[in-house]
């Protein structure tokens, strides 16, 4: 270690955690070596021009992350890592999920959970054309201003049991997924940490990691995320925020009881983590819990829009966010997306405050449990969750279904399904041995009885009714 210095030019915050930073890089990359002792305090200081506590408050926050050990009189060392088929937490996610990049033709599309088609299109044809009858100046132009009634728009729809949003903490945004960016981007730097629970929306993991920022895993069980475990990442690895879903979460429809969003809040707290709560299926629900937001309002970001629930193909998102990080998304999200284009904005807004989006989501979920009832009828004796008012149902695979190879059998029977992989928000060890099929797309529900049929058939004939060398 005798040559070794660190590189203190990257990175934010106090020096102290630039230097665990770097060292904790340095390690990773192996440049440092296990077993290798890390320079005097005193000796790093004069080097790098700080001082001895600057240097120890480094060390310490080593320690912490579980990188080094120290004793007194012996130094500090690097400690062996465990390899990385046992520390999933630590890995980046891919950046490509398990789905056909387009669609094989012919296939039923059980993949997918955008709102069903109920005629929606006949609403949105004419909200569409009196837009652009009532502005066809702006149509042709930039948006370079918001209209208020943009922001009262995403206030009204975030809105959720005692959860109610002031339009000056709104962000219009295109869709939830850049919402959730435009979040990210704002609020973290390349090389920080973004927790996620090991099955989620992943897109957002692969996204972010496009981006420049690091996943940490977080464990949960049969009732969401675990506090201890989000604890322990946070004193690991330091995140700067954590993407969840706390109520009908995609892909397993785990809904956080009020405990558990209460303990996810005082670690956030306590360990100065950002949360962004996605709303997206909670908001088809009549879940009472309150929303996470209200146990740590000061550092929560709702995000919801309307592609659940209305029409997937307009794009319609906001973001309720604590007012110090509002006007920083924005910029982000005009950067990342290139801004808002006003007729999609416009029609998203005029959809919610004419009541014309509550109507569409109602006729939405009435259709969605009529083809949920289908599901429960003919999947009955299985192992699968479905919950009334949500577009998917996550299966339990009996032996000796791999999740995998359970997605192919449907492949090749012409069912689109998605397996555990897809969701995996990094590299995890963990099987789940799961796969989650979404009901709302095919046209008819006749549709959905069929690609049902296929399930069960398979289900019921076990590996013998599939051969993968066909």
């Amino acid at each position: 270690m005798t040559n070794w210095l660190p590189d203190l030019t990257a990175g934010s915050g106090p020096l102290y955690q630039r230097l665990a930073d770097s060292i904790e890089s340095d390690i990773d990359r192996g440049v440092i070596d296990a077993g290798a002792k890390l320079p005097p305090q005193r000796d790093l200081a004069y080097d790098i021009g700080t001082t001895v506590g600057t240097v120890g408050r480094a060390y310490q926050l080593l320690r912490e992350r579980g990188l080094v050990s120290g004793e007194v009189g012996r130094g500090t060392y690097v400690l062996a890592q465990q390899s990385e088929a046992v520390k999933p937490e630590f890995l980046e996610p891919g950046t490509q999920g398990t789905r056909y990049v387009d669609a094989p033709p012919g296939k039923l599309r059980f993949d997918s959970t955008a709102a069903p088609d109920i005629g929606q299109g006949a609403i949105v044809a004419d909200v569409l054309s009196r837009t652009v009858q009532d502005h066809p100046h702006e149509i042709s132009s930039y948006v370079r201003e918001f209209p208020g009634h943009w922001f009262e728009a995403g206030a009204r729809w975030l809105s959720r049991n005692s959860f109610r949003p002031t339009a000056d903490a709104i962000v219009p945004t295109l869709g939830t997924h850049a919402a959730v960016m435009a979040a990210i981007a704002a609020l973290t730097t390349p090389g920080d940490y973004v927790a996620f629970e090991h099955l989620t929306y992943s897109q957002i993991s692969r996204s972010a990691g496009l981006i420049g920022r690091r996943t940490a895993l977080v464990a949960s069980d049969e009732e969401g995320i675990d506090p201890q475990d989000f604890e322990r990442v946070c004193a690991q690895k330091h995140p700067k925020m954590m993407f969840l879903m706390p109520t009908a979460q995609n892909p397993t429809l785990v809904t956080l009881s009020a405990a558990r969003r209460e303990a996810i809040a005082r670690v956030a707290r306590e360990y100065n983590v950002v949360l962004i709560e996605d709303d997206l299926y909670g908001d088809l629900t009549d879940d009472p819990t309150p929303l996470l937001a209200e146990y740590a309002p000061e550092r929560t970001i709702v995000a919801g829009g309307l592609s659940k629930s209305v029409a997937a193909g307009v794009r319609g998102g906001w973001l309720s966010c604590p007012p110090a990080y509002r006007h920083r998304i924005r910029v982000a999200h005009k950067m990342m997306t290139g801004g808002m284009p006003f007729l999609l904005a416009e029609v998203n807004a005029r959809l919610v405050l004419s009541g014309h989006a509550s109507e569409i989501r109602k006729r939405c979920i009435v259709e969605i449990n009529a083809r949920i009832a289908i599901v429960r009828e003919m999947l009955a004796g299985f192992d699968f969750k479905a919950q009334d008012n949500v577009p998917f149902v996550w299966l339990t695979l009996p032996d000796p279904w791999l999740s995998g190879t359970f997605k192919n059998a449907c492949l090749e029977h012409g069912v689109l399904i998605d397996d555990e992989d897809e969701f995996k928000a990094g590299r995890s060890e963990q099987v789940f041995h799961g796969v989650r099929f979404g009901v709302s797309q095919p046209r008819h529900s006749k549709d959905v009885a069929g690609g049902v049929a296929v399930i069960r058939r398979l289900l019921d004939e076990g590996r013998a009714g599939y051969d993968s060398f066909s």
